[in-house]
């Protein structure tokens, strides 16, 4: 069995990279135990505690996860530059790392994919265009479900599992840089493990 590290932003990223691990697992018929460490508080509050983890790590010596997944929104700033920050990071953890950096919000990634989004909510929503402003996509995924009749209880992120259960990974590889190359990476390292 893997043993895999969520360092995660926000409960939000928790059940969508939680969902596609789980997927990707079950695809490759291997176990994986999966542990969070949740951080409240944004990108910065995430990476103080990325670097203390770290560290903790570091001193432990034992019980080294075989991955350890960072996920933290791009927030404007762009994947390559907070992929940058994390790499700086995680330096010396980097052959055990993979990075979830939503471009900008993790709410968008619930909505690139209509078909799967309609098979779970009853009624697709229309592709998210690529724009930066705060909390845009948190309110284009209440809408949406607010539209199919959900009046979801957290943000909409409660249905983060059946969503990415339905997605079509392949074409979602090909439609949003930053969930592609999170995929691939997520991907890759199962098969390394074959």
């Amino acid at each position: 069995m893997r043993r895999i590290i969520l360092f995660v932003e926000d409960y939000g990223h928790e059940a969508f990279i939680r969902s596609v691990i789980q997927r990707v697992a079950r695809d490759q018929r291997m176990e994986v135990e999966m542990l969070s460490r949740n951080v409240r508080g944004g990108h910065g509050k995430a990476v103080a505690e990325l670097k203390s983890y770290l560290r903790d790590l570091r001193n432990e010596k034992t019980g080294l996860p075989d991955l350890l997944v960072v996920a933290t929104d791009a927030n404007c700033r762009g994947y390559q530059e907070r992929k940058k920050e994390i790499d700086a990071v995680t330096d010396e953890w980097r052959d055990i790392s993979i990075y979830a950096v939503p471009d900008p919000h993790i709410e968008r990634w619930l909505l690139l994919d209509s078909a799967a989004f309609k098979s779970v909510m009853g009624q697709g929503c229309k592709a998210p265009d690529h724009k930066c402003e705060r909390d845009r996509y948190k309110k284009i995924l209440m809408d949406a479900m607010l539209r199919a009749g959900v009046h979801p209880s957290l943000g909409g992120m409660e249905f983060a599992e059946d969503i990415v259960n339905a997605m079509d990974f392949k074409r979602m590889e090909r439609v949003d840089h930053s969930l592609g190359q999170f995929l691939k990476s997520i991907r890759n390292k199962f098969k390394e493990w074959s």
